[in-house]
């Protein structure tokens, strides 16, 4: 699979996942946290709150992935903003512990998926210009 085609369908599968994720935690509220006990009324309405952000979020993404071309500079910020989420989640274990064991591999992908999204990023601009065998890439030859 080419650079430009990954772009495009993990986008798309970011959005979808992250459309899916907030829907799930808008409609459920803090019962759809795991390891997350019994709250009150303003905790759940933060986890509703954020997670509607959370769906556009991932409605952004695919917003972008269904460009032509994918802009750089809209993946680079999403990237960026995911990458921001997982180093918050850093903070917080510093601050105050390991969370419930679901929320590793949440901050693991978080903090691995941006530079595979940075690296990407340009793909879908510079295609082109690889077709024509001009530019640095996989396109040429």
């Amino acid at each position: 699979m080419g650079r430009t085609r990954a772009l495009k369908w993990l986008a798309l599968l970011m959005g979808f996942a992250c459309v899916a994720i907030g829907a799930y935690h808008l409609v459920l509220g803090i019962s759809s946290v795991p390891g997350e006990g019994a709250t009150g009324p303003t905790v759940d309405s933060r986890e509703r709150f954020y997670n509607a952000i959370f769906l556009g979020y991932g409605l952004a993404w695919i917003w972008t992935a269904r460009r032509s071309p994918i802009p750089s500079t809209a993946v680079r910020a999403l990237a960026g903003v995911f990458l921001l989420g997982g180093i918050g989640r850093v903070l917080s274990v510093l601050v105050h512990g390991w969370p419930h064991w679901f929320q590793i591999p949440l901050s693991a992908l978080e903090l691995a998926l941006p530079p595979l999204y940075f690296w990407l990023s340009t793909a879908d601009e510079r295609a082109p210009a690889e077709e024509k065998g001009t530019a640095e890439g996989e396109g040429r030859g």
